[in-house]
């Protein structure tokens, strides 16, 4: 299982292990896990830790959240970003439906759009995105946050999640963003059921055809819970798991909130693979 590689705008990373690891840092109050909220020191904990590439939110999107302003995500991620790159270079990724957000990130230094709308609120920041050539992460999911749980029933999820993001594909392209700067994601836990969510990830790497690296965000979700019996606080070990078999599946990228376990995880992998 070799290394992975990813364009940005002004470089490309790397990566020895079989997936990338996205650190998750929730410049938020109200995200599902209280142990992701936090500011630039948590940021720099997870670097320290091994984490790949940094998202940085700061509007929470589980589910019943309220959507937050821009104006209020800027101040909450802007600080964040501007401390960071007082001590690091590393890829960060903001996790935003909102052009005005990301500028203002773009201009702090932020590489990466990762919108759970797929572009569909904002087509200025696929425009932004294709004119900076920023690497972009399309996510699925239905309706918003405050009602996406309400319908959770499938005919096909797999073709259906599949068919949304090649269409969102095909939409990013037609705004200027190269092939080769596209992301899927599948959306885990944002309008499925356990049995939708189990097919997404033992199918992750066939999304699309398999022609679009898929980043999976697992990390101390309700699905982890439901399989687990376990609250958030104790779904590190079936988050591991869930990330591994991911991983084996085909997903490019791992966003979560506990760096070096799931470091030491991919290490292990890595050298049992070889």
């Amino acid at each position: 299982m070799s290394g992975k590689t990813l364009k940005l705008s002004k470089a490309t990373i790397s990566t020895e292990r079989p997936a990338f690891i996205m650190g998750i840092v929730n410049a938020t109050p109200d995200s599902f896990f209280s142990g992701s909220r936090g500011g630039a020191d948590k940021a720099l904990q997870l670097i320290e830790e091994g984490a790949d590439i940094i998202d940085i939110g700061g509007e929470s999107t589980r589910p019943g959240a309220d959507y937050v302003s821009e104006q209020e995500q800027i101040e909450r991620i802007v600080p964040v970003l501007r401390e960071i790159r007082k001590h690091s270079s590393v890829p960060v990724s903001i996790d935003t439906r909102s052009k005005s957000v990301m500028e203002a990130a773009y201009n702090e230094g932020a590489d990466i759009v990762n919108d759970v709308s797929s572009l569909e609120d904002s087509a200025a920041l696929g425009t932004f995105a294709a004119e900076k050539k920023l690497p972009v992460i399309l996510m699925h999911k239905r309706g918003i946050p405050q009602n996406m749980q309400h319908d959770t029933s499938y005919k096909d999820v797999f073709a259906e999640v599949s068919n949304y993001l090649s269409g969102r594909i095909a939409y990013a392209t037609s705004l200027g963003i190269a092939q080769d700067k596209i992301i899927i994601d599948p959306g885990i836990g944002f309008g499925k059921n356990l049995e939708a969510n189990a097919v997404l990830i033992s199918r992750c790497g066939q999304l699309c055809g398999g022609a679009y690296p898929v980043l999976m965000a697992l990390s101390r979700k309700t699905c982890i819970g439901e399989m687990t019996g376990e609250a958030v606080e104790d779904r590190l070990y079936g988050t591991l798991a869930a990330d591994i078999f991911a991983v084996l599946n085909g997903a490019f990228m791992v966003r979560v909130h506990d760096v070096k376990p799931c470091r030491n995880t991919l290490d292990v992998l890595k050298s049992l693979m070889e």
